[in-house]
């Protein structure tokens, strides 16, 4: 894990950095101990809006909206995003962050439990952005799978959980057992789903790509 640590932080140390008010939103998050995309992950969106040029957005898990507005800055005008978030003393600070930094009206924030809210949404995916509740990813694959277009993309993060999720789970902290039983299933059914083809990354705290046959 050291090794890692160390190319980790030599490629970060090549990233030219984000547009100037995504790096003082990351200062500003990291200060206030708001967890936030980590850097190799942050490139690794920005590749794929680059690689995908996607135009209908879904973010499950909104945070103060640094992820939505990231993918808001590197995608074509036309791009719509739908962020979800529940937790109430997070909203008013991604509200604030989209009504300062959302200039071109991308993003549209839905606010309540994300379970509610998927099955409301209509299909037309082509990207969707999986960072909500870890031990609930594999509650919410189903509605994702239904609303993402074929050919559509599915990014899931935290997948590893600080390499937990490969450890036995007597290894892992008594509260943290579910989570670590509901990640290893999501990661399986992610490389078995016969509606998916997924890789699994060992960027950031870990992620998966998958992509809708």
């Amino acid at each position: 894990m050291a090794e890692l640590e160390r190319i980790t932080s030599f490629i970060n140390s090549l990233d030219p950095g984000n547009k100037p008010f995504l790096d003082e939103l990351e200062k500003e998050a990291l200060k206030d101990e708001v967890p936030i995309i980590r850097k190799d992950t942050q490139a690794f969106i920005k590749f794929l809006m680059a690689q995908n040029s996607p135009k209908n957005i879904l973010e499950v898990g909104c945070a103060v909206g640094f992820s939505a507005l990231l993918m808001a800055a590197y995608t074509d005008k036309d791009t719509k995003i739908t962020t979800i978030e529940k937790y109430e003393k997070r909203i008013p600070v991604a509200k604030e962050n989209f009504a300062k930094y959302d200039t071109e009206g991308k993003i549209m924030l839905m606010e309540g439990d994300a379970m509610d809210i998927l099955k409301t949404l209509s299909p037309g995916y082509d990207f969707i952005f999986m960072d909500a509740a870890k031990g609930q990813y594999i509650n919410f694959l189903p509605e994702c799978l239904r609303v993402l277009n074929k050919g559509g993309l599915l990014l899931s993060d935290n997948v590893l959980q600080d390499g937990d999720v490969f450890e036995s789970r007597f290894a892992v902290t008594r509260r943290n057992r579910t989570i670590h039983s509901r990640m290893r299933e999501y990661l399986y059914e992610l490389k078995h789903n016969e509606q998916l083809n997924s890789v699994i990354l060992t960027v950031g705290d870990g992620m998966a790509l998958s992509v809708k046959l």
